[in-house]
């Protein structure tokens, strides 16, 4: 079933049974896993694409030899090139540079909007009916990148950051009450970076108001935690950056995608109107469905969230304006 040259891809040549194909372009750490975590749901075929020669091959390969033993049998690709991944209905792309230790989101964002642009041009050319799902960083600029270079309708267009950036915030919570993050429901708006907006009138613990269980100074405390755990991750690992919880809110989202689940995600969206924001990306409250963002959810904000909300945007706004020039 297999063919292996050390030129060539990695291919299974079942693919094409399953309904969907999923293209992931960047076989590092993040778009690795999402190719694991896709895998074993078996919801589409996996393309996993990078220009390195061998490295989407070689972790391909592992995958399938790890098949068995996790009771998946998902047709996968590990290739150098972008031929395979046509007719993907969903593409996300996973590559560009890492932030080091001491880096900014913002000190990525002129090499990897020249990456983020080519690999869209590239992807979007073999499959026009897509929708892509921005995993780079800066995420909120690189959506915007990717979404002026494919000219798609904007709900085919759409940004990983709220549900990662909620996740981290229920873990925060659920370790100071001492209980499980299942039963945590939180939301956070705004930007993926250290001005993210977490909205503690909409988070709660089964149902009940997390500020009637925790006080004010506490609460302070993991808000700032949460604004800034991608670094403190960064810090701790010191030669690389997170790619557990980041893939899993990929492979999460993609999930919803081709299920046609129409669950509400906090999601990376470009809002024309929403929230009073003019053609942005910032993470807002979406029902996401097979149609990509078929919806902006928008929710009343106190006159301090919405400050917050427009200090977050205006960042985003401030390296969209920077970056515009290379997008004509």
């Amino acid at each position: 079933m297999l063919l292996f040259t050390t030129c060539g891809p990695v291919i299974d040549k079942r693919l094409s049974i399953m309904r969907h194909k999923v293209t992931i372009v960047g076989a590092g750490n993040v778009g690795g896993m999402v190719a694991q975590r896709l895998a074993q749901a078996q919801v589409a075929d996996i393309v996993l694409m990078d220009a390195a020669p061998g490295l989407a091959g070689g972790k391909v390969l592992d995958l399938l030899h790890a098949g068995p033993v996790c009771r998946y049998d998902t047709p996968l690709i590990g290739t150098s090139t972008y031929d395979e991944t046509a007719g993907s209905s969903v593409v996300a792309i996973c590559a560009g540079l890492p932030r080091k230790p001491g880096m900014s989101r913002d000190a990525l964002l002129k090499a990897n909007t020249d990456t983020v642009k080519a690999i869209t041009q590239e992807v979007v050319s073999r499959s026009p009916n897509a929708i892509l799902l921005i995993v780079s960083n800066p995420l909120d600029v690189m959506s915007y990148v990717a979404y002026k270079t494919s000219g798609f309708p904007k709900a085919r267009v759409v940004g990983m950051a709220g549900v990662l950036d909620s996740a981290r915030l229920q873990v925060f919570i659920a370790l100071e009450l001492g209980i499980s993050a299942e039963h945590v429901q939180a939301t956070v708006l705004g930007g993926h970076g250290d001005d993210m907006v977490p909205l503690l009138r909409y988070t709660t613990v089964s149902g009940i108001p997390v500020t009637d269980l925790i006080s004010p100074e506490r609460l302070t405390a993991i808000i700032q935690r949460t604004q800034n755990a991608g670094a403190e991750v960064l810090k701790l690992l010191q030669t690389g950056s997170a790619y557990f919880a980041p893939s899993a809110a990929v492979a999460e989202m993609v999930t919803t995608i081709l299920r046609g689940q129409k669950r509400i995600l906090s999601c990376s969206a470009l809002c024309q109107g929403e929230y009073k924001v003019d053609n942005l990306f910032s993470g807002v409250p979406v029902q996401l469905g097979e149609g990509g963002v078929e919806k902006i959810i928008e929710m009343k904000l106190t006159p301090d969230e919405e400050a917050a909300f427009r200090k977050s945007v205006k960042s985003v706004e401030m390296s969209c304006r920077l970056i515009e020039p290379s997008l004509c």
